[in-house]
Parts: C-alpha cells; sequence; structure tokens
C-alpha cells in the first residue's frame, strides 16, 4: 500500500544514525525563524516602556513586570511543553504556540490597565513563546551531534536579527501609528511561526537491534560448531551446518540432551545485553550533581539576559544621549550579538578542551561588561560597552541550552528530560529579574543600578559554572570505581569457567549422545 504524499512530505524522518544535517537543515531554519518571533520579540519590547510608563501613570518596577512575568511563563511552563510535546508531538505544540504569542500581544494593545497586559503579554504570550521555543531547539539538536553547536549558534542568531531591525522599526512605526497598532502589527507578524512549525519532522534512529543480537547469536553457534568438529575427529562423526551457521542433529535424542544447554546459554545472552543497556538495579541511582550546579549557573545567569535591553534606552537618555540616538544602542547589541554567536559555534567545534571553560570564560568577561556599565557616562564608552555585552551575551545565550547535550552536563540521551527542568528553573530569575533592576532604579534613580544587580547574579552563575566539571570527574571516578567492584566480582565468580569459549559440558554431551545413538549430524 503506497504512502500518501502528504504524509511522507510531514511524516517523521528515519535514520541509523544522527544525520548532521538532511532535514535538520530546515529544521534550522524554523529556528531561526522562531527565535525572531519570541526572543527577539521579547528583548525589542524596552521599546514600549516609557510609553507604557506615560499611558497608565506606573512606575519603572510595575511596567517592569509585564515583561517579567511574561519571561517567568515562558520559563516555568516549559515542563508543560515537553509533557505535551511528547503526547502530542512538536509539530502542533510549536503551531498552537504560535498562536498564543500572536492573540495575547494583539489583544495588548487593548489593555485598559497595566494589570490586564500581565494577562495578555505577561500570562496569553509567554505561554505560546514557550510552546513555540522549547519543542524547536529539542528537535533541532536530535538532528545534529559533531556540528550541534555551530548550527544552533548559528540559527539562533534570529534573536540578533530580530533586535538590530525592530528596534529602529517599531520606534519609527510607533511614530506614525502609536504603540499599541504597532502591537498590532508586531502580533499579525508573531503569526508567521504557525507556518513555521509545519517543519518540525519527527527524527527516528533506528540502529537494527534485532539484527546485531542475531549476528551474536549466529557466532556463538559457528563458534560451538567447530568445536564439535574439534572434538568429534576420533569418532569419525560427520558434522555440517546450513547457511545460517546453526547446527542441528538428526535424533531426536540428541537434542533432548542438549536443548537444556543452549536455552540455558540463550538466557545468559540475554541477561548479558540487558545489564549492558540498563543500570544495575543494586547501585541505588547518584544525583547528577553536575546538573544541579548548570542549572543554579542558569538561574543567575538568566538575570542579566533580559534586564539590560529593558532599559539600556533609558540609561543612555539618562547620560546625555539623544533619544533618536538611544535607540540604536539595541541595534548595536543586536550587531555585536551575531558576531558572538556565529564566532562560539566555529570556536566550540574545534576546541579539544571541555566546552563548558569556554562557556565560563564567556561568563566571566560578560560580567566585567555588566560592570563597566555602571562607569561608563559618554556616548562612546555606552556603545563600546553595548558592542562588548552584546558580543558575549550571543556566546553564552547561543549554546548554554545546548550544552545539556554534552556529556559534561547530562548527555544527549537525557536533555530532552531535563531541558525542561532546566528552563523551569530560569524562570524563578526570568521572574525577579526586570522587576529588582526596577526596584533599585525607583530607589536610587540611577538607571546603572539595573545593570550592577545584573552583574552580580553574572558573576554567581560564573562560580557555579566552575563547580560543574569538578563535580561531573567525582561522579565520573566514583561510577568507575563501582564498575571495577562489579567487574572484580565478576571474575572471581567466573574463574572455573573458559570465557569466550563454547562450555565443555555442552560438547560433551553432543559427543556422548552422537557415540551412543551412533548418529550423524547433518
Amino acid at each position: 500500500m503506497r504512502t500518501p504524499n502528504f504524509q511522507r512530505c510531514l511524516g517523521p524522518n528515519v535514520y541509523p544514525g544522527v544525520p548532521e544535517g538532511g532535514w535538520g537543515w530546515a529544521v534550522a531554519a524554523a529556528f531561526f525563524w522562531v527565535e525572531v518571533c519570541t526572543f527577539g520579540t521579547i528583548k525589542s519590547l524596552g521599546v514600549f516602556l516609557q510609553d507604557l510608563m506615560e499611558e497608565f501613570g506606573e512606575s519603572n518596577s510595575r511596567v517592569s513586570w509585564v515583561f517579567s512575568i511574561c519571561v517567568f511563563i515562558f520559563s516555568f511552563t516549559a515542563p508543560l511543553s515537553t509533557m505535551l510535546s511528547n503526547r502530542f508531538g512538536f509539530r502542533p505544540v510549536v503551531m498552537m504556540g504560535g498562536v498564543l504569542m500572536s492573540l495575547g500581544t494583539i489583544t495588548s494593545s487593548f489593555s485598559s490597565s497595566i494589570n490586564e497586559m500581565y494577562i495578555t503579554m505577561g500570562i496569553v504570550s509567554g505561554l505560546g513563546y514557550c510552546f513555540t521555543f522549547l519543542p524547536t531547539i529539542t528537535i533541532l539538536a536530535q538532528y545534529f551531534s559533531s556540528r550541534r553547536a555551530l548550527v544552533t549558534s548559528v540559527a539562533s542568531s534570529g534573536e540578533s536579527f530580530a533586535m538590530f531591525a525592530f528596534a529602529p522599526a517599531l520606534s519609527t512605526l510607533k511614530e506614525h501609528i502609536g504603540w499599541r497598532y504597532c502591537l498590532v502589527v508586531l502580533g499579525i507578524f508573531q503569526a508567521s511561526a504557525i507556518g513555521f512549525g509545519l517543519l518540525l519532522r519527527p527524527i527516528i534512529i533506528d540502529t537494527e537491534p534485532v539484527k546485531e543480537g542475531k549476528e551474536s547469536e549466529s557466532l556463538h553457534f559457528k563458534q560451538l560448531q567447530t568445536a564439535l568438529e574439534l572434538e568429534n575427529e576420533q569418532t569419525g562423526i560427520s558434522i555440517s551446518s546450513e547457511d545460517s551457521g546453526v547446527t542441528s542433529l538428526s535424533t531426536s535424542n540428541r537434542d533432548l540432551r542438549t536443548a537444556g544447554a543452549e536455552n540455558k546459554a540463550l538466557m545468559e545472552w540475554e541477561v548479558q545485553d540487558k545489564q549492558s543497556m540498563e543500570p544495575s538495579l543494586s547501585t541505588p541511582p547518584q544525583p547528577n550533581g553536575a546538573f544541579i550546579w548548570y542549572s543554579l549557573f542558569g538561574l543567575f545567569a538568566t538575570l542579566g539576559f533580559f534586564t539590560p535591553q529593558l532599559y539600556i534606552i533609558e540609561l543612555s537618555k539618562s547620560r546625555g544621549v539623544e533619544p533618536s540616538w538611544a535607540t540604536y544602542m539595541l541595534s548595536v547589541m543586536a550587531v555585536a550579538e551575531i558576531f558572538g554567536r556565529l564566532s562560539i559555534g566555529v570556536v566550540l567545534n574545534k576546541v579539544h578542551c571541555r566546552k563548558t571553560l569556554v562557556l565560563l570564560g564567556c561568563v566571566v568577561l560578560l560580567c566585567l561588561v555588566l560592570v563597566a556599565f555602571t562607569i561608563v557616562w559618554e556616548f562612546w564608552g555606552l556603545v563600546v560597552c553595548c558592542a562588548l555585552y552584546g558580543y558575549f551575551l550571543g556566546t553564552v545565550a547561543s549554546i548554554h541550552v545546548p550544552m545539556l547535550a554534552e556529556e559534561d552536563v547530562v548527555g544527549i540521551q537525557k536533555m530532552s528530560s531535563s531541558v525542561g527542568v532546566y528552563i523551569f528553573i530560569q524562570s524563578f530569575a526570568g521572574l525577579a529579574g526586570p522587576p529588582l533592576g526596577g526596584v533599585l532604579v525607583d530607589v536610587t534613580q540611577n538607571y546603572s543600578a539595573a545593570f550592577f544587580s545584573c552583574a552580580v547574579g553574572m558573576g554567581l552563575s560564573a562560580i557555579c559554572l566552575a563547580l560543574v566539571g569538578p563535580t561531573k570527574s567525582g561522579m565520573c571516578q566514583r561510577q568507575s570505581r563501582h564498575e571495577e567492584a562489579g567487574r572484580s566480582a565478576e571474575e572471581d565468580e567466573e574463574m572455573s569457567e573458559d570465557s569466550g569459549q563454547p562450555d565443555f559440558l555442552e560438547v560433551d554431551m553432543v559427543r556422548q549422545a552422537a557415540d551412543q545413538d551412533n548418529v550423524s549430524v547433518i
């Protein structure tokens, strides 16, 4: 029965191994556009900060809750997105996310109070961002292995291109049609993510484990046949075999005598296969300390992911920069972030050290740049800080989620189950970051205070990330000692057996049966 064309185009792709491309390039294009519609939009919403404050008569901290709730829901609902993706598939979840984030942005334009925007922009759009972003990056990581860091960093540059284009475009559009109609246009634009969700074809890696089992079984029978030939040279028993390599005897007496031994051998093979695939039940599961430290790194680093973009325009104005030029600070960040995302992918493909060490260096430098924001006062100093911040933010933001797939953290096998928890933990910093910066600004009447809080959070994240490697090494050493102890116990039990050769009892039973019944093996 022929498969319909639409099923061949939209159904799952089956590969014998990680394809390192193929349909993965289409998924990378979809992820690029998803980045434009999600993080690119969120980081450009600072354009509307002053308009919302004037429209609703609210303070910085009250208005910043709109963005923080959006980021919080984005991250907090990550486990829900993972569960729905596993239940219904990536494609319908992403398409539903496109509907929600477009609906939330459009309805925000009709809000009559800041509390209503907490629901429309914060909850509805935030949920849509999560449903759109998380399944896309998860399935993209499954299509690549050695090129994963490079492809992900390039595809994630979509948010940088969005920031570069959205900041001046939204500012200009806002002057002509107002911020409310500007949100309507932005919401309609975000609806395009629904179409790109169709490109997310699932991937199935078929390694054919059954075939490997048959080959190992055939090899065992060939070894048994060779041993039978050597043992029966003196008795004159003729031995031959079929193409399958399975030896058969012409009498039921011989079958009865050898069936028990062969079944026992088959049972031993099955037990060995299960032991090689499953963890030992006698060993209690160890907590993944490396993942805990890495999650804390993501928690504190998130404080510096969104707040600077929200307050950089107002900080520039407070330092004497013209309002028309202040909006271009976001564009400077965006251009530098593109170079950061592209360069980090190339670097990670060439380095031979732990990739978490490269990430740690970028985090430390990003922390220093955030401190520089608090002491720079002139225009070109702010431009340099924005460029450096954008560059190092691009290196960190593009790889901190895909880095979960590295063996330094949890590995590719556990990524799909751990990415939801990781982003969920980040949600609390996403909720606290912008309001914390807003409170400090209201108290100190200085926008640099928001950047100082980001620098403190980034410094704490660097400490947590530095502990990932030593924790992982300690876990591997303990696991190696347990494995060596287990192997030693097994070797002591098998001292009397000749491993790798057929059991001499099996050969002896076959020989005695053949001598007694005077049969020929065919």
